[in-house]
């Protein structure tokens, strides 16, 4: 490993110095002589031999190479390093504890169940971030225990605080205030799922339904005479139809992220920013504060820079339909605020003009059709005698 410095020598004879020098086998990697001293590098192991020459009057060191360099900045800036790794591991462990957890729902019961639960699974303020696996279980565990209250529940992690979000579970208010009603349609649609605990079930899986239709009765029947009117209860889901039409540019530009990433500092003075290290033309960068001043618009990151790439699709009318659909199915599930699911993709019509291509999306998305009809008013008897 190379070790070598490079050192200033003072002398009268610089040229007889020299002569000393290859007497006394020293390796001379570079030499320049001047009138009344000369710079040479040499190994460092070997200014002990120089230095006992006897024409020296002055030995300097000026430089050092390899290892010695190594060593000697390390020196040199020791309480700055230890000040900077200190402040990185400080950080490093505080990045990894949790300072805020907030369930994201505006249900002040639901909100205290959560966060209950949450603590007693461990996942609380001031604990450590858990694990892809644990969180998971978490997820499950309190799935399990709360389906009545929750559909789905989301835990996602931003920096120091955990944001969780969930899906209440449907309970409509006619459902704790029940009252004579049926279950109708609330959209045109192909049944795929009936769930029902009262009522008469008058439709069934696969049967074609339009909006207002009759799915489950809350007339109760003995052969052909109405003997009771009921609350219906239960969910009827169906494939329901959307047409999305999409303009897609023939060249399309998408900022690209990729796993590739390298370590530096950051210094952010004012709303400047100067970033050591980074190999990447375009990059993304997580930033964890070593040093940051009180009094100064001035602070010190550790930063992970991720190396992102501007990447350009070109589109036409053969290669256009994956991108599209996918487009299309982001559409629908902004709408909804959540994943939906996609029974039926199709491009149906595309058409070129300019610089886009115009497509045309069919998507078959199941969804919760129910629907409810007050049928309170509803005289038993009257209809029993109109029917005889």
């Amino acid at each position: 490993m190379i070790d070598n410095v490079k050192i200033k020598i003072i002398c009268r004879h610089p040229k007889e110095f020299v002569d000393e020098l290859i007497k006394k086998r020293i390796n001379i990697y570079d030499i320049s002589i001047y009138e009344k001293h000369i710079e040479i590098i040499i190994n460092k192991h070997d200014i002990e031999i120089v230095d006992k020459i006897k024409l020296i009057h002055k030995l300097e060191i000026v430089d050092y190479y390899g290892i010695s360099k190594f060593k000697y900045l390390l020196l040199k800036y020791k309480s700055l390093i230890i000040f900077i790794l200190i402040g990185i591991f400080i950080n490093i462990i505080l990045s990894n504890i949790i300072f805020f957890i907030k369930v994201d729902t505006s249900n002040k019961e639901i909100n205290k169940i959560v966060l209950n639960d949450l603590k007693e699974l461990g996942l609380k303020k001031y604990n450590f971030k858990c694990s892809k696996k644990r969180i998971n279980n978490i997820k499950n565990r309190i799935m399990k225990k709360e389906n009545k209250r929750i559909e789905w529940i989301e835990i996602e992690n931003y920096g120091t605080k955990y944001i969780i979000r969930i899906q209440e579970r449907k309970i409509d208010k006619e459902d704790n205030k029940c009252y004579p009603r049926n279950i109708i349609s609330k959209k045109n649609a192909l049944i795929t799922k009936i769930n029902s605990s009262s009522g008469e079930i008058m439709r069934k899986k696969n049967d074609y339904v339009e909006k207002g239709e009759l799915l489950i009765s809350g007339l109760i029947h003995n052969k052909d005479e109405i003997v009771s009117k009921k609350c219906s209860v239960g969910r009827v889901y169906g494939e329901v139809w959307y047409n999305v039409s999409l303009e897609i540019p023939k060249e399309y530009k998408v900022l690209k992220k990729y796993d590739n990433h390298s370590y530096g500092i950051s210094i952010n003075l004012l709303s400047r920013s100067i970033n050591i290290n980074h190999k990447f033309i375009s990059y993304e960068k997580n930033e964890y504060n070593i040093v940051e001043s009180n009094l100064l618009p001035l602070s010190f990151s550790f930063t992970k820079y991720n190396k992102m790439t501007k990447e350009k699709y070109y589109f036409n009318k053969k290669n256009v339909d994956d991108f599209a659909i996918n487009m299309a199915i982001k559409t629908i599930t902004k709408k909804y605020k959540s994943k939906v699911n996609v029974m039926k993709k199709k491009v149906l019509k595309k058409t070129s003009k300019n610089s886009k291509i115009k497509v045309d999306v069919f998507l078959a998305i199941e969804e919760d059709i129910t629907d409810y009809q007050d049928i309170s008013d509803i005289n038993i008897e009257e209809m029993n005698k109109e029917k005889e």
